[in-house]
């Protein structure tokens, strides 16, 4: 008989393990998520047949990045008017807001947060349609929401959040193609995670040769046009939340405004370009960054088209172009988690945050 003292004590994680094992889930949890396509169908009937006005997005953090992509996702898949709208004027400033033509599209991880729940709770009572997507249907949120799409990104137990961002995204995307009656993005998203699969382990090999350089940076800025926003936004978050980089995201064209001004050699730029309308502007801005002599970072499926990179990290161009952020944040998920440990942080836990924004 075995003695209580002789079982084996799992060892705890290292340092950055969690955070690496979730980047390399991602493949996964998209096609977790897929496995509710139907349910995402019924939502965008139910969507559509409100003929909404607007429709108005919400999240916190990552969530709130993956809205930004959602506003391209419903423009370019559905038609429909979106922005991200503000919880402080409903829930804090209590502004007599018109809810009656919107439908209201909540993304948490947790489904905890108490602002977005409240919010959603305020916009049912206008006379909003209300659709959460969580990881937990059956939280709070999913309570608050007339509609509960599950994420199905799986625990997240590494703090910064990538796996459920990733399907924050590819759940905006299913739910905006359902309300166009746009059965193939499901499909386009089951490629995508094919794609992803096959990019993760050339790109941790890539990413691994390029963070020594960068171990003493405290500051940069990353850039993307349209759709890339969102990548632009999301890969700035890693960089500060699991690295203490001060990152900023912008826009291509914001960068010739005044930020071009604190560029030097020391002021890295991230730029990330996609095959689409907006690679123009993101090549324009790369040629400003050289220029002046700034460090040059190019990722994305049209990473080899900025001419003068200092270090190119590829991935595969997507099945269809709105889909293409699912691939492009990939190389800076991995790029902060070889930085981190290089910088002997550790990016599971980064130090002052919680998965859950809690209110003021």
């Amino acid at each position: 008989m075995t003695s209580p003292s002789s079982v084996p004590v799992p060892e705890p994680p290292k340092p950055g393990e969690l955070f690496l094992a979730e980047i390399r889930e991602q493949p996964e949890a998209l096609l977790r998520l897929i496995e509710y396509v139907a349910e995402f169908e019924v939502a965008g009937r139910e969507l559509a047949k409100r003929a909404p006005s607007v429709v108005r997005l919400i999240g916190h953090g990552s969530s709130d990045n993956a809205a930004v992509y959602g506003v391209y996702a419903f423009g370019l898949l559905s038609g429909l008017t979106t922005f991200r709208d503000s919880m402080s004027l409903t829930v804090y400033y209590e502004a007599p807001l018109d809810f009656s033509g919107s439908v209201i599209v909540a993304l948490s991880q947790s489904g905890k947060t108490p602002d977005v729940v409240e919010y959603v709770r305020r916009a049912r009572k206008g006379g909003a349609l209300a659709i959460a997507l969580t990881n937990d249907p059956g939280s709070e949120l999913g309570a608050a929401a007339e509609i509960a799409l599950p994420l199905a990104a799986g625990p997240e137990r590494a703090v910064a959040a990538t796996k459920t961002y990733l399907n924050q995204l590819a759940g905006l995307a299913l739910l905006a193609g359902a309300t166009a009656g746009q059965s193939v993005v499901g499909e386009q998203i089951r490629r995508v995670a094919e794609l992803l699969a096959e990019a993760v382990e050339p790109l941790e090999r890539a990413v691994a040769r390029v963070t020594i350089p960068f171990a003493y940076v405290g500051r940069m800025f990353v850039i993307g046009r349209g759709l890339e926003f969102a990548t632009a936004r999301e890969i700035a978050l890693k960089l500060t939340e699991t690295c203490q980089i001060a990152a900023e995201p912008l826009t291509a064209t914001a960068l010739a405004h005044g930020p071009m001004a604190a560029l030097d050699p020391l002021f890295p730029v991230w730029a990330i370009a996609s095959p689409d309308e907006t690679l123009p502007a993101v090549l324009d801005a790369a040629r400003t960054v050289r220029k002046v002599g700034g460090t040059l970072v190019a990722s994305g499926s049209a990473a080899s088209q900025v001419a003068g990179a200092d270090y190119v990290l590829p991935v595969p161009e997507a099945p269809a172009s709105v889909l293409a952020p699912l691939l492009s944040v990939l190389p800076g998920q991995l790029f902060s988690a070889a930085l981190a440990q290089a910088k002997g942080l550790d990016p599971d836990q980064p130090r002052g945050l919680s998965k859950v924004t809690l209110a003021p």
